[in-house]
């Protein structure tokens, strides 16, 4: 990483806009492609003084309200706003959260639990933490949610996909219900000096706005899940997919696993995971 990251990605989205792109006349002639910094200045409610300073990396500690109103004025996408925070922080050096600090969500996953993701393969399942964070999964996890983009990141995390990633969107034909289970669960699972989890929220909050702060105000208690979750994929069409939580010993982990609720959708998993037909049979959910 450079010197100066967070400026370069602040030009970088400015010379990629149009001033119509932000209600702004062309204006004739330009030097340079994009915005100017004048015009974002104003359309993000900063002085140019003070954007020249953070694209120059001679101020590396802007706000979140400045990071907000320059990721608003830049037609950033959740992703790129979440990737302007992460900037913000390593520019500030405030990137590491101190390792004593909170209860560590688990990261490992123990030679037991390996077995048993490997005995259920290639039933589609994944191992989560209490943050969401995707630990391991069975080849028919990935078979099924590998195309929807949700494993892409370094370190997948279930309620980032669901908060901050467009797809999710289209992936889960009833976003609305998942996002009110994935918040609920995520407010169950934070603790009120939870380091860990409160990065997590800050991130979430400030890449989803409204649809992610909104969910979390409501009231504390278990998550809900529904019965049946619909997805949206693209080889197989919609999926309908009951789920079965295993939890395991000390609480921290679970094995969320995936089975077909009807028969349109054990054929379609046979298809995506290779199973022989007929090899898993339809719940009841």
């Amino acid at each position: 990483m450079s010197d100066n990251e967070l400026g370069a990605f602040l030009r970088e989205r400015r010379e990629a806009l149009k001033p119509a792109d932000v209600g702004l006349p062309g204006g004739g002639r330009r030097r340079t492609p994009g915005l100017r910094r004048s015009e974002l200045a104003t359309v993000a409610g900063v002085s140019v003084e003070y954007l020249t300073r953070l694209e120059q990396g001679r101020d590396r500690n802007p706000s979140v309200q400045v990071l907000v109103s320059l990721a608003d004025a830049l037609r950033m996408t959740p992703e790129e706003r979440v990737h302007l925070r992460y900037l913000a922080k390593v520019t500030s050096g405030g990137i590491a959260l101190c390792p004593g600090a909170g209860h560590v969500p688990a990261h490992t996953v123990r030679p037991a639990v390996r077995a048993v993701l490997d005995r259920l393969d290639p039933t589609p399942a994944v191992l989560l933490n209490r943050l969401g964070e995707v630990l391991a999964h069975t080849s028919g996890f990935e078979r099924v949610f590998g195309p929807l983009g949700l494993l892409e990141d370094d370190r997948p995390n279930l309620n980032r996909y669901v908060f901050a990633d467009v797809r999710a969107r289209i992936a889960f034909p009833d976003w609305d219900k998942v996002a009110d289970e994935q918040a609920a669960a995520l407010r169950y699972e934070a603790g009120p000096d939870d380091p860990y989890a409160a990065d997590l929220i800050d991130t979430l909050a400030f890449a989803a706005g409204e649809a992610f702060t909104g969910r979390m105000s409501g009231p504390s208690g278990p998550p809900r899940p529904a019965p049946v979750q619909r997805l949206a994929h693209p080889e197989a069409g919609e999926l309908r997919l009951a789920r079965e939580p295993l939890d395991l010993a000390g609480g921290e982990e679970r094995i969320l696993v995936y089975l077909p609720a009807d028969d349109a959708t054990t054929a379609a998993l046979d298809r995506l995971t290779g199973r022989r037909p007929g090899a898993l049979r339809a719940v009841t959910a």
